[in-house]
């Protein structure tokens, strides 16, 4: 059985004050009322502990100030003036414990909530990982919250870089810097401003891109609710290249594996 030091130590700080204050009354002439301490103490309860240790400081506060307010021997529904301060105590005795402990429980509800959804992200990322079609998932600015394995190798994109939460035009720069696309070099240009337009304007049309190393990847984007988007490159070479001059088939299959190493590349000499 765990033992829960939070639980006690509201309720446990409330009764030692009370017992100083009591004992210094008795001695001394002249003693400050430690009723905005009490308050004190029940708000600290509620932060460590909860609604239940913050309710059972409040209840031992204002026992220990009926007590401390009737020292003299005069009780406190005496006065009108010793009922009401006694009132004012209650309420914001209890509307502190009340506040406190619903805020904490509100804050580890949440805490809660954040590990769950960071699990299940993790999960998910895993899983994305182990597939062989590329996943990007960009924000409402379009940088990268998410690239998965597949992508990265069809690009040769390194893990620093796909890390590091690059815009989508970085990711068409790069590949074009490391002559990733199977175009001539004076289409490229256009080749991407047609690829952030597609991008920006959700368009979901599907189109092939031939990559250097001859594979052939299917592209599409779809729009996601918050104004993001999710890119896939799905791989289609096998689709695709039957209709190719059968005598390049040698060069594609030569060139197919050489740029990208990892745990797809059996798959594609496979293919």
């Amino acid at each position: 059985m765990t033992f829960d030091w939070r639980a006690i130590f509201g309720p446990a700080l409330t009764a030692v004050t009370a017992s100083i204050a009591l004992a210094a009354d008795h001695l001394l002439s002249t003693v400050p009322n430690p009723a905005p301490l009490f308050v004190c103490i029940v708000a600290l309860a509620g932060s460590l502990s909860g609604l239940r240790s913050s309710l059972t400081s409040a209840a031992l506060a204002l026992v220990s100030s009926a007590l401390f307010f009737s020292a003299h021997g005069v009780p406190i529904t005496a006065s009108a003036s010793g009922l009401t301060r006694f009132s004012m105590l209650a309420i914001a005795a209890i509307g502190t414990a009340i506040l406190t402990g619903l805020l904490r429980k509100r804050l580890v509800d949440t805490l809660a909530w954040e590990r769950r959804h960071h699990a299940t992200a993790e999960r998910l990322s895993a899983a994305l990982d182990q597939v062989d079609i590329g996943i990007v998932l960009l924000d409402s600015d379009t940088r990268a919250e998410f690239i998965n394995r597949a992508f990265r190798q069809y690009f040769a994109l390194s893990d620093e870089k796909a890390d590091s939460k690059p815009p989508f035009i970085a990711l068409m720069y790069h590949g074009r810097d490391t002559g990733a696309y199977e175009m001539p070099e004076e289409e490229l240009s256009t080749f991407i401003a047609e690829r952030m337009e597609m991008m920006r304007t959700g368009d979901s049309t599907p189109i092939n891109i031939n990559l250097s190393d001859g594979q052939v990847l299917r592209f599409s984007c779809t729009a996601l609710p918050d104004g993001g988007r999710m890119l896939s490159y799905t791989p289609v070479t096998e689709l695709v290249r039957h209709t190719d001059d059968p005598a390049r088939a040698d060069h594609f299959r030569a060139m197919r594996g050489k740029r990208l190493l990892g745990p797809f590349t059996g798959q594609r000499a496979a293919e």
